[in-house]
């Protein structure tokens, strides 16, 4: 298990890289009949003739692969709880994409009023396997501080 990462610890310019995840098929559909049930995340013959050209994943399947790579890459004490996003999908995911997350620090701001936490931004890209971003997320998180 990696070393828990504290307010303390965190720089802005500090990068962090995940893990790969493969994404085929039938997790695309599977997620997207549960949660996303639209024609162009379902059919790969309805997708051909929408805007996304082919088969897509949710975006929101997308997020939940980002938050799934992001826990697993910044281990952060207190866990990622999130005060504020901004999410763009720039590109579509595909089947057979196999995603990653490379995520910068770039703020860190001490609470004033709550000694024990404060503020941190992140900006993450979730990558295609050509290293093309299908998910920038720019997300204010509370992170803990250490106990003195």
């Amino acid at each position: 298990m990696a070393k828990l990462l504290y307010l303390e610890d965190l720089k802005p310019g500090m990068v962090f890289n995940s893990a790969e995840h493969a994404l085929d098929e039938k997790q695309l559909i599977a997620f997207a009949e549960q949660f996303d049930p639209q024609p162009f995340h379902l059919d790969q013959i309805a997708a051909m003739s929408s805007l996304f050209g082919g088969l897509a994943a949710s975006g929101w399947h997308t997020a939940a692969i980002t938050m799934k790579l992001l826990v697993a890459s910044v281990p952060l004490a207190g866990g990622i709880v999130g005060a504020g996003i901004e999410l763009a999908w720039p590109k579509p995911v595909r089947p057979n994409d196999v995603l990653h997350v490379f995520t910068q620090v770039m703020e860190i701001t001490p609470s004033r009023s709550k000694p024990d936490r404060g503020l941190g931004v992140l900006r993450s890209e979730t990558r295609n396997r050509a290293r093309e971003p299908v998910q920038i997320t720019t997300a204010k998180l509370v992170l803990q501080r250490r106990k003195v």
